[in-house]
């Protein structure tokens, strides 16, 4: 993606993956501040560990309590989180419409994502949410800090509001790279209303088995790689101060279509 805006802004730079411990995370985000690094993004498990070793943060990484974008700036390292904005993209992409009044947001998972995810359902959506996550406990740590947003609860799948859930997002990791996998019994998803969109932001399978039963029962669903994009193309005009297209970055995701 980044080597595509990189072409298309006409600009000379890399983006490289490397894989960072978590004891070798101090070191690598000090890397960041040599001259010719414009910055990095971060990935589970970094996105709140990375918080203490950088030298701001935007508003919204304060908020959300996690940053997926370092800039560096003269020496100095700000955390961003572009998956906020990223996903509320995606999901206007994916067809969601305007939500009913008080209809909640379920969010499956507690992680980073999660946080963004929960970020975007109480303030850019203004609905209460739901998170859901296996441990009962971290569901409820991630619900009491974002209290001052607004409605958030913390429930197990079997207290879940789901009739009334015009809108599913997995947070999880359930099913990376598994497409046997889901963080959803199918019987829970049958009880989405009519015309709910299930985001799955894992999007490696591009077609998980979430996304396939929710579309078995007639319901919307979409994977990550929309989010992908978005965020990626906001990390980039970050650290470069180019404005590249989000198709640039989508068509760069995307496998050439058949000859």
């Amino acid at each position: 993606m980044h080597g595509a805006a990189f072409a298309h802004a006409g600009l000379r730079g890399t983006y490289e993956a490397r894989r960072v411990s978590a004891a070798e995370l101090p070191a690598a985000v000090a890397g960041l501040r040599a001259p010719d690094v414009l910055g990095a993004n971060l990935s589970l498990p970094h996105k709140e560990a990375a918080l203490p070793l950088l030298d701001s943060l935007s508003d919204a990484a304060r908020a959300i309590g996690a940053v997926n974008t370092v800039i560096h700036e003269t020496g100095q390292l700000r955390g961003e989180n572009t998956d906020a904005p990223g996903l509320l993209a995606a999901l206007r992409d994916a067809g969601l419409a305007e939500l009913p009044p008080g209809a909640p947001v379920v969010i499956l998972g507690a992680g980073g994502a999660a946080r963004a995810a929960a970020f975007v359902a109480l303030r850019d959506l203004r609905r209460p949410a739901w998170i859901v996550n296996r441990t009962l406990e971290r569901a409820q740590a991630l619900a009491d800090e974002f209290q001052a947003f607004g409605e958030v609860w913390a429930a197990s799948a079997g207290a879940t509001p789901w009739d009334a859930a015009p809108l599913v997002i997995n947070a999880s990791s359930a099913g990376l790279n598994d497409p046997g996998q889901t963080p959803l019994d199918a019987a829970l998803l049958a009880r989405l209303p009519a015309g709910a969109l299930v985001y799955d932001m894992v999007y490696k399978p591009a077609e998980t088995r979430l996304m396939r039963e929710a579309r078995a029962l007639g319901l919307s669903a979409d994977n990550g790689l929309g989010m992908l994009a978005h965020q990626a193309r906001l990390a980039f005009r970050a650290w470069t101060g180019a404005d590249v297209p989000a198709h640039v970055f989508l068509d760069a995701l995307r496998p050439p279509e058949p000859a």
